[in-house]
């Protein structure tokens, strides 16, 4: 492995062929990091990786479906034969299917395939790169996450009225807040630090473009979080302006 490669931070990020993934991963890139852009569909990866590499940045394409175990493994197996670590797992992979149907009609397979990627895709994930992230002298896990999924909010007189009724999404999000804490406390004497990001209401794909922030400005708080120093916070849920009520 050459030197400058030892040198180099290791990111991979799923789901990162559009939208807030993509600019987690243009945004590490443009740290200097060497950014692996996991994507269910190739030629969109290839793409994507395309795209960034002809602005500067160290980006390689990695097909990765975060629901397929075969499919993770082989990403290992692909991050242990060229790197021998990993430093930045971003588990940003994520689905929505539920059409604004209430919780009391919902389709349960829906519900099924959101947790599916949302929930066990995660853990699944994290599980498979733990032992490269713990090779790193700062192994790094941002789960991106979403404030839809804060109990405490959706619980608020003044605040519930902003947020959908997503039963399977939301909730789906609330369990993945409470996989970082569990994945915190376990890691919690290593080097390495678990976050949820929220992002916020983003204009991408996922929302039918139709929040208020961009993809790029979703993406300052996951990046930031997959950058802590050493003395950064873990087991936390973090937004732009810091905490978020669990």
């Amino acid at each position: 492995m050459a030197e400058k490669t030892l040198q180099q931070t290791i990111a991979l990020v799923t789901g990162a062929n559009k939208g807030i993934g993509l600019e987690i991963a243009r945004g590490l890139g443009a740290q200097g990091s060497i950014v692996l852009l996991g994507s269910r569909d190739d030629n969109r990866g290839k793409k994507a990786a395309a795209q960034l590499l002809a602005e500067g940045a160290n980006a390689q394409p990695l097909e990765l479906d975060v629901t397929d175990r075969i499919s993770i493994l082989s990403a290992v197996a692909q991050i242990e034969a060229q790197f021998g670590r990993l430093d930045i797992l971003v588990n940003n992979a994520g689905v929505s299917l539920e059409a604004g149907a209430k919780p009391s009609v919902v389709d349960l397979a829906a519900v099924r395939h959101i947790y599916d990627v949302n929930v066990f895709g995660v853990i699944a994930m994290t599980q498979a790169m733990l032992p490269l992230l713990l090779k790193s002298k700062r192994g790094r896990i941002v789960n991106v996450s979403s404030s839809l999924g804060s109990i405490g909010l959706n619980t608020d007189p003044e605040r519930s009225t902003q947020f959908p009724l997503l039963v399977g999404y939301n909730s789906s999000k609330s369990a993945l807040n409470a996989i970082t804490v569990q994945f915190a406390k376990e890691l919690r004497g290593t080097r390495i630090k678990v976050n949820g990001a929220c992002p916020g209401y983003c204009a991408t794909d996922l929302t039918g473009h139709a929040g208020p922030r961009t993809a790029q400005q979703g993406s300052i708080t996951p990046i930031r979080l997959a950058t802590l120093p050493d003395d950064g916070p873990t087991g936390g849920l973090f937004d732009d302006n810091g905490p978020v009520p669990w």
